[in-house]
């Protein structure tokens, strides 16, 4: 049922993206791809989809995405200092319009007294005119303490992040218009 709506949630971030002529990649730890995958099960996403990373490890984030060493060692993987800097090399490297990150603990293992199953950060870049040094791009970051099993974490971050990823295009949309 989840996947009905992040279906739903995928061809409304498409269609704004289209109508506006932007364009999206993403940067996924403990989602896997799987934000990639929902945008891209829509028809014609092409024209909006730049690219994608699956940044797992912190080696991954660190030579993919330019994530700093004294980030993770300071901060942990799970933190809104490491989705901003993951969102910042999203957009680095691909250049496009909008950049979702996520990085968390899906589980059944790896929590902390600080970092609980469930616990999601979440990145996203926004820069309506792709210009690197453009003032306006900044990350918005965000987190969330999903429920339930593995699959359910993350099938709820999938669908969390598509809905901020509205927003923040619905919100941009009235800007360029």
């Amino acid at each position: 049922m989840l996947w009905s709506k992040i279906e739903n949630q995928s061809k409304m971030l498409g269609a704004i993206l289209t109508r506006n002529h932007l364009t999206i990649a993403t940067a996924e730890s403990c989602t896997g791809g799987g934000i990639a995958y929902a945008i891209t099960e829509i028809a014609g996403s092409s024209a909006y989809f730049n690219q994608s990373w699956v940044t797992y490890s912190n080696q991954a984030k660190q030579t993919q995405l330019g994530v700093s060493a004294g980030t993770l060692e300071q901060f942990g993987a799970v933190s809104s200092q490491t989705v901003a800097e993951m969102a910042q090399g999203v957009y680095k490297n691909s250049g496009a319009n909008l950049a979702i990150v996520t990085s968390g603990i899906a589980g059944p293992g790896g929590a902390t007294p600080d970092k609980p199953v469930g616990l999601v950060h979440f990145g996203f870049l926004f820069n309506p005119v792709n210009s690197i040094s453009n003032s306006e791009s900044q990350v918005l970051t965000s987190h969330h303490v999903f429920s339930g099993d593995r699959k359910q974490v993350r099938d709820q971050a999938i669908s969390y992040a598509l809905e901020k990823a509205i927003e923040i295009a619905n919100n941009s949309e009235q800007k360029i218009i």
